[in-house]
């Protein structure tokens, strides 16, 4: 049984982001499930002991019991079996935002990275914010380095947006530029999209949240509202 997708456009653990995050809780199995917060993305600045002290605060305001946020700050914990084994038993994984491509190169190829997916196929959740939705996608944008990455592939032929109604919005013609045949996920602040239904082969995604979610194919635009699902398999064309 494969798991759950849930990627946010930033500006988590406030306002409207209880919504998303309540649902992924309860797909995860209830509020006693185990959570496991990943504040990689916070480790250049070193700010990722604060980053995910506020991850384990905003899931217990929420109500759930089990949150814990592990030590991934590069290569080396990244591929400590405590920690992947950690991971591998958790039934919600999430990665906070940060550094883009600092996040993508530590996880990628790990011990870590081997456990989510362990824990993804066996039918938890793996979210992500900004940058840990970006990593997510077979692409992210390193603002750092100014071009395209290969993601972590958990949504082929795809691409984040993050912060889509402040800054991310601008990216969408250059990115469109550079990955034609991908689908670009514009996704607002206090916002995500979660795949929580299925039709066919399709899969089913649902906006919850403050803002909208908009799809970009060759540059076309289409917007889904908060509350509002829609059935996308991503492959090009």
């Amino acid at each position: 049984m494969t798991g759950y997708l849930l990627l946010e456009g930033g500006a988590e653990f406030g306002g409207q982001m209880a919504e998303p995050d309540r649902r992924a809780i309860e797909l995860a199995g209830g509020l006693d499930a185990p959570i496991t917060i990943i504040p990689t993305a916070a480790a250049p600045d070193n700010n990722y002991q604060r980053a995910g002290t506020n991850g384990v605060r905003w899931f217990h305001h929420l109500g759930a019991s089990r949150v814990e946020s592990l030590p991934l700050i590069d290569k080396a914990s990244a591929n400590d079996a405590r920690l992947a084994e950690k991971i591998s038993q958790s039934r919600l994984i999430y990665m906070l935002g940060g550094f883009t491509g600092y996040l993508g190169e530590t996880i990628k190829d790990s011990a870590s990275w081997q456990a989510m997916l362990r824990a993804y196929e066996s039918g938890a959740v793996i979210a992500g914010s900004s940058a840990g939705a970006m990593v997510m996608c077979q692409y992210y944008f390193d603002p750092g380095k100014g071009h395209v990455v290969e993601g972590l592939n958990l949504l082929p032929n795809t691409c984040v947006l993050p912060h889509h109604n402040t800054f991310g919005k601008a990216w969408a013609p250059r990115l469109t530029n550079l990955l034609p045949e991908a689908v670009l996920l514009g996704i607002d602040e206090q916002t995500g999209m979660l795949d929580d239904g299925q039709e066919g082969r399709k899969v089913g995604w649902r906006v919850y949240g403050k803002g909208a979610v908009t799809l970009y194919r060759k540059g076309k635009p289409t917007v889904h509202r908060s509350g509002e699902s829609f059935n996308e398999d991503f492959s090009p064309g």
